[in-house]
């Protein structure tokens, strides 16, 4: 019997999504099945993750897969099919430092286009000094502000994310950001 509790997946029928057209009534070209209609729309992935605290220390994590293998980020990763932002951020700190946290709130939400990457940034406490590092992770440590290893952090998104948590300080209650201005100086 089918488990009615999740949303069917789209399926095709017929042979498949394999001809590239514009549907009617949208603007771009996309993959449709000849036989049924099915259209394949590719959309951009969503990454979640936060900057875990534990007092005035952030979490980081030294990479052990491509891109940027050994270079340090915060625990993020891609959301997976039926899970809510904050319970994957939750998970991507698990999985990549053993790391247990208690989200506070939405950070920021950056958009790379050229990725075709929305990122959920979370503020988080750390529940549990007891981190080490997940099958993803290199090296797993807690850093205050002057140890952040800033020439081998990983992508431009950590470093807005770390400053933007800095700029708040104890600021609870605040607009989540977004990509900084070109001006800002920040990569």
């Amino acid at each position: 019997m089918a488990d009615m509790s999740k949303p069917p997946k789209p399926s095709c029928p017929g042979s498949g999504p394999r001809v590239e057209d514009v549907p009617d009534g949208d603007d771009r070209l996309r993959l449709i099945c000849p036989d049924c209609g099915f259209i394949h729309y590719e959309n951009p992935k969503m990454v979640v993750g936060s900057v875990v605290r534990s007092g005035d220390r952030v979490l980081l994590c030294r990479r052990a897969i491509a891109p940027r293998l050994g270079y340090w980020t915060l625990p993020a990763g891609y959301l997976e099919l039926n899970e809510a932002p904050h319970e994957g951020a939750m998970r991507e700190a698990l999985e990549e430092a053993n790391a247990r946290i208690e989200i506070l709130s939405l950070l920021a939400v950056y958009s790379i286009p050229r990725l075709s990457q929305v990122q959920l940034i979370y503020r988080a406490r750390l529940t549990d000094e007891a981190i080490e590092p997940g099958i993803e992770s290199l090296a797993v440590g807690l850093f205050s502000w002057a140890r952040i290893p800033w020439s081998e952090i990983a992508f431009p998104t950590v470093r807005w994310a770390l400053h933007h948590d800095r700029d708040l300080g104890e600021t609870e209650v605040f607009e989540p950001r977004t990509n900084p201005p070109a001006e800002s100086g920040l990569p």
